[in-house]
């Protein structure tokens, strides 16, 4: 394999660093890449989703696991499926659904890679219900800087310092993933139109555990006595009873198209509080209080998949998002956070709530009881003091950030973040004590 040099960045544009990344196909290329590995180390990198620099390594070797592409197996009757680590959830969904099939965890996009779900324990509307995708993983393999296979269950350490370990503890190169069992493609969905925060908090708060998947999403650009007004959207599997009968004849077809790809020309500066404020008035209006709808994967689940590459909207600059969880009975912070954007006029139109289950076992998994908010801030002046400012409230109330979405915090915050990052540091430490794995992230936040 000959290593090709490419400038990287995640998915919010910023922070670009060059790299030599390799293309593996096999489980005997990817030990073969870690052997060409130099003193600048390692990192896997899935498709990219990721918003900030943890699958980039400058001056670095990045290994691109999307070569690894095989569904090696779907055990229909056990609902099991055995998939390389570079296999998209997209292309998952799309091959489980015929056997009435379904991934429990997924998060806003199905534009993520197995490995990357694994590495980040990503979690989804369902996470109340369902927690983070790790907890459905029955084992991985994870190819370690010593170049050996260890096949891994939820039995061993190891794997939990790996779920959520932004790839930091080797290379997950295949899985074993628990499926659940759906009748159709479709969602039941009640939609309640509320007029500010503390109404849809509290609504969100009273009956969350009757439903699978559950979400809602604030206008950021209202203040006074309607800030916060939003839409809060919670849905079950549809029944094929459920189905109008047109959907009948084909209840699990994969329903969710792309339509468009987002050209890249867009100018610094296009969301802005007057475009931002249009949008936030058209999604407001769009979606009325309506309860028992049908709709498609890409209606309920992931409505930004219907544009290939809609970072680019942000233009050259890119943009951060901002995403914390905030314990339960600290509702006041979640509420001051809003108040900061406005009061700072830092926009976004893209603001989603939801409230988290409990947390697992892995000490870098990100979710806990709580409150988690993510933002999409535009990058432009005064958003680093911004961020300051929030990460002291998220602090206060003992929160933390996601590393999957982290750009810009401190080592110090991480820190205080995460009380068992000593924990994940000495299993780490156990399997790769050269630290032949690194990103751009570990050396920013001195995690190893």
């Amino acid at each position: 394999m000959d290593p090709e040099l490419r400038t990287l960045v995640g998915w919010g544009r910023t922070a670009p660093s060059t790299a030599r990344v390799v293309v593996p196909r096999t489980v005997d290329e990817v030990i073969e890449a870690l052997r060409s590995a130099d003193e600048r180390g390692v990192i896997a990198r899935g498709l990219g989703r990721a918003y900030g620099d943890p699958a980039q390594n400058a001056g670095g070797l990045v290994i691109d696991v999307t070569g690894l592409d095989r569904i090696h197996s779907i055990d229909a009757d056990a609902a099991v499926v055995d998939t390389d680590a570079g296999v998209s959830l997209d292309t998952l969904m799309r091959r489980l659904l015929p056997f009435g099939l379904w991934l429990p965890v997924l998060p806003g996009t199905r534009q993520v890679s197995v490995g990357g779900a694994i590495g980040a324990d990503i979690h989804g509307k369902a996470h109340h219900v369902e927690g983070s995708f790790c907890e459905h993983v029955e084992s991985m393999d994870l190819v370690t800087a010593d170049g050996n296979v260890h096949t891994l269950t939820q039995d061993d350490e190891l794997f939990w310092a790996t779920a959520g370990g932004m790839g930091l503890t080797g290379v997950v190169v295949r899985a074993k993933l628990r499926l659940n069992r759906v009748e159709t493609a479709y969602f039941k969905v009640d939609t309640d139109q509320i007029d500010n925060l503390a109404d849809l908090m509290d609504r969100q708060s009273v009956d969350d555990e009757k439903y699978l998947e559950s979400v809602s999403w604030f206008d950021s650009t209202v203040s006074g006595p309607h800030l916060g007004r939003g839409i809060l959207t919670r849905a079950n599997h549809a029944t094929l009873d459920d189905l109008p009968k047109k959907l009948r004849k084909n209840p699990l077809k994969f329903d969710a198209p792309q339509l468009l790809t987002v050209p890249n020309v867009f100018p610094p500066g296009m969301l802005n509080k007057l475009t931002a404020r249009m949008f936030c008035e058209l999604w407001y209006r769009k979606s009325p209080t309506k309860h028992g709808a049908i709709q498609n994967i890409t209606m309920f689940l992931h409505p930004l998949d219907i544009a290939g590459e809609w970072n680019r909207v942000y233009g050259p600059r890119g943009f951060l998002q901002y995403q914390y969880v905030i314990p339960f009975g600290h509702e006041d912070a979640v509420r001051r956070s809003v108040e900061l954007m406005v009061e700072t006029g830092h926009v976004s139109a893209l603001n989603v709530l939801k409230r988290f289950g409990a947390g697992n076992r892995a000490p870098l998994s990100f979710p806990q009881p709580g409150w988690t908010l993510a933002v999409d801030l535009p990058v432009r002046r005064g958003l680093a003091e911004l961020c300051a400012r929030l990460d002291e409230l998220v602090l206060s109330t003992g929160g933390r950030l996601y590393l999957a979405k982290e750009s810009r915090a401190t080592p110090e915050g991480i820190e205080r973040m995460y009380p068992r990052i000593d924990e994940w540091r000495k299993v780490r430490a156990e399997v790769d004590p050269n630290g032949i794995f690194v990103s751009d992230m570990a050396r920013r936040l001195r995690l190893t």
